[in-house]
């Protein structure tokens, strides 16, 4: 069984390279295209695999796939600056990087916080586990809006002094504003390669489009140096991992609103060091969906809401067989992931060093709108178009990037 669920993993690996590399292409989508192609998927394994362990061997590619894709979309969010909520706001500290001939050092700190992050999360599972079932859980979900409200005040205040607030809860609420557009109306979002969803566009717009069109380089990307393997240690990982077991339950705290929070208790300055947390909180939170899906029956993401319709009950429950099954398949990932990380990161930057950043960035915003226009239509365009407008804000007042995940925290919030 374990040697089936391995290669049920191995070849999950190799799907979500593909996820986290190509913007547009989300893990969740293939978790659906699976759900759906279940049945043949049965009949295609039958003789190869006992029924019964069907179900548990297409859930344990998806995890790999879903733990693979939160190692190797950091690549995509900084050099194409395409975003998803779990970096979009290391697209600015990886992007200097970057231009300082260390995108290197960025891969490798991202690539180390996610190993540290998915590490701990197994670890952590079944102790979790225990302690939810223990009545923990109800008593998390009655401080859920209270939980939300502090870290709101936190991402708004810490754009002090006054001006800087006031400004700073405009654009928490612009944004907030967005994202229940996006995620509650009932708009239209599909392309020409099928249905997407508006987040993608609505990120991209956020926090993509405006740092590539604001950057102004007009030399060459130097060519990049890689000196050190590690360039970061542990400690931030853990500092992610913190962060990232708070952001696996409560619904709207992603991993770049956990690396802020983090930051403004835990004040670090460095930009490889955010960006291992933020790496670390959104491996974290992947994994640890799996908790939430064991006790509550819900899912935090969907590729868990996924697995949770195709195994039912027989995930839930502390320490189930099914569920230690996942577990492995973290594992792999883990490990498969962190090389798949540094060997794209080391592609990536061979491949971009010398280009000039003027027309690079120029092909990377006409690309990013094909994408969005294929993968969403129409309407994708004018919510790209209403983000970019929303994400220059901040800019324009002189603030950080974070109060514009208002974008995600508000519609949970109030809604």
């Amino acid at each position: 069984m374990i040697l089936v669920i391995s290669i049920a993993a191995f070849s999950g690996c190799f799907l979500g390279l593909l996820t986290g590399l190509i913007p547009g292409i989300h893990v969740n989508t293939l978790a659906t295209i699976l759900l759906t192609a279940f049945p043949l998927i049965s009949s295609s394994l039958s003789g190869l695999v006992p029924e019964e362990d069907v179900a548990i061997c297409v859930c344990s590619l998806i995890m790999s796939a879903s733990v693979v894709h939160s190692f190797i979309d950091f690549i995509p969010s900084v050099f194409l600056g395409a975003p998803e909520d779990a970096h979009a706001v290391s697209i600015l500290p990886g992007h200097r990087l970057l231009l300082d001939g260390r995108g290197m050092d960025a891969v490798r700190s991202a690539a180390i916080g996610s190993l540290i992050g998915c590490s701990a999360a197994i670890l952590m599972a079944i102790p979790l586990q225990m302690m939810l079932s223990g009545g923990m859980e109800e008593q998390l979900d009655r401080i859920t809006k209270g939980v939300l409200i502090v870290i709101s005040t936190i991402l708004i205040l810490n754009e002090r002094p006054f001006p800087g607030i006031a400004y700073g809860a405009m654009a928490f609420i612009l944004s907030g504003a967005l994202g229940y557009c996006v995620m509650e109306l009932p708009i239209p979002c599909s392309g020409l390669l099928g249905e997407g969803t508006l987040l993608m566009p609505m990120l991209t717009g956020l926090f993509g489009l405006p740092t590539l069109m604001s950057s102004g380089g007009s030399g060459k990307i130097p060519a990049q140096k890689d000196p050190v393997p590690d360039p970061v240690g542990f400690i931030p990982g853990l500092k992610g991992v913190l962060m990232g077991t708070v952001a696996g339950w409560f619904p709207g705290i992603t991993s770049t609103v956990g690396a802020t929070v983090s930051s403004v208790v835990m004040p670090d300055r460095s930009p490889e060091r955010f960006i291992s947390t933020v790496a670390s909180i959104g491996t974290v939170t992947t994994v640890l969906s799996l908790v939430t899906l064991s006790i509550s029956g819900g899912g935090r993401s969907g590729t868990v809401i996924v697995i949770g319709d195709i195994l039912g009950d027989s995930v839930s429950g502390v320490a189930s067989e099914n569920f230690l099954m996942l577990l492995i398949s973290a594992a792999i990932a883990s490990m498969v992931g962190y090389w798949l990380t540094i060997v794209s990161g080391k592609a990536a930057t061979g491949f971009i060093s010398g280009i000039d950043q003027n027309r690079m960035n120029k092909a990377v915003i006409a690309f990013l709108i094909i994408i969005v226009l294929l993968t969403t239509g129409p309407w994708g365009i004018v919510i790209l178009i209403a983000s970019v407008i929303t994400g220059f804000v901040p800019l324009a007042f002189g603030l950080g990037r974070t109060v514009l995940c208002g974008c995600l925290i508000l519609p949970v919030l109030l809604f």
